[in-house]
């Protein structure tokens, strides 16, 4: 899967970017996939899903910013993370 290969150093915008949606997105998209990989194996730890339901509603709201102001970033991210929508 693409998931694995990418990094958020892809999708800095400039070398110091560490706050563009872009790089927020690839980050918490890399903690999701390791969290729902620990549900699978914990599925009690209902602590850990609440947070993973946060980090899923963050996400969503950072990539409908990142349609509204930049299409084509958007896409792009959409496509190499294997995002549907």
């Amino acid at each position: 899967m693409s998931e694995a290969t990418t990094s958020p150093d892809t999708f800095k915008l400039h070398e110091t970017d560490t706050g563009s949606a872009d790089v927020q997105i690839v980050r918490l998209t890399e903690r999701i996939n390791y969290l729902t990989q620990h549900l699978s194996v914990h599925s009690k730890d209902h602590s850990t899903r609440r947070g993973l339901l946060k980090m899923v509603a963050r996400r969503r709201k950072l990539l409908d910013y990142l349609k509204l102001t930049a299409e084509e970033r958007y896409q792009k991210l959409l496509k190499s993370l294997g995002l549907r929508r």
